[in-house]
């Protein structure tokens, strides 16, 4: 702007430029796009192309934005769809149209990476339990949960009927659980449930517990509390009515039969309190 006020008083664009150490046509094109209101400022244009020779067909983008609103499919299945109309289009073209549409769910650029660590080898009680909710959906009344812990190697369990489920209550319920226990926890895992997110793994490191995440769509990482589940659901919940107060009290009485007097295959026919002294 300084010559463009130069020029405006009088000063060639050749002087202005060899005074100011640029170019003339650089001087040139200030000249033409300075504001001629008063202000101090010239607004920078974009140096982006008009057109792209290479770019996508009006009718591609359309019949790729057509395709994934249909069914709400991932880039990977609308491609291969529009393979099979006959629609000749890259799988990096059909993303980048998603994408610029607006079409695809990113992560959050606030979320944080899980930390990790390599799963321990449960030797002892405590080296590594498994966490995990249960959801029941009764026909009648709301939802409740159920908070399900267990020992990988003494099979040692635990399960606590719950309201709602949050990072908090997850914690309340290791607490409880680590204060029921005849041994001290060192380590647990957990699938990627809002519930056990970064802020459960943080805090529940203050108490000397590491938490580590299972792979994503990898059941088999939490094969022990899914079998539980099952376990807890089949033997001890089936027969009641979907009813919090009966849920509770049946597994107060349920738990202490598991623990102390229920044969495991998965451990030579032993109870897990048997297991719990022996390691």
């Amino acid at each position: 702007m300084q010559a463009v006020m130069l020029v405006r008083k009088g000063w060639s664009i050749r002087k202005v430029a060899r005074y100011l150490g640029f170019h003339h046509t650089a001087v040139m094109r200030w000249v033409r796009k300075a504001p001629e209101d008063g202000r101090r400022i010239i607004p920078t244009q974009s140096s982006r192309p008009k057109s792209n020779p290479w770019a996508l067909k009006k009718e591609i983008i359309e019949a790729i934005v057509e395709q994934r609103n249909k069914h709400k499919r991932c880039g990977k299945i609308v491609h291969q769809e529009l393979k099979l109309k006959g629609v000749e289009v890259s799988l990096s073209s059909v993303n980048r149209t998603l994408k610029r549409c607006w079409l695809l769910r990113e992560r959050s650029p606030w979320k944080r990476w899980h930390s990790t660590f390599p799963r321990p080898e449960a030797q002892n009680a405590g080296d590594l339990l498994q966490i995990d909710t249960i959801h029941i959906v009764p026909r009648q009344g709301e939802r409740f949960y159920i908070y399900t812990l267990i020992d990988v190697c003494s099979r040692w369990a635990y399960a606590k009927i719950v309201d709602r489920i949050n990072t908090h209550e997850s914690l309340k319920f290791v607490l409880e659980a680590s204060k029921k226990a005849p041994f001290v926890f060192r380590a647990l895992q957990s699938d990627h449930g809002s519930e056990f997110s970064n802020w459960f793994t943080e805090n529940i490191g203050v108490m000397g517990i590491a938490h580590r995440h299972s792979r994503v769509r990898q059941s088999n990482d939490n094969a022990h509390i899914e079998r539980f589940n099952r376990t807890i659901q089949e033997e001890c919940l089936d027969e009641l009515r979907q009813l919090p107060e009966e849920f509770s009290q049946a597994i107060q009485r349920y738990l202490p039969y598991y623990n102390n007097e229920r044969l495991h295959l998965g451990i030579n026919m032993l109870t897990p309190a048997q297991v719990v002294l022996r390691s």
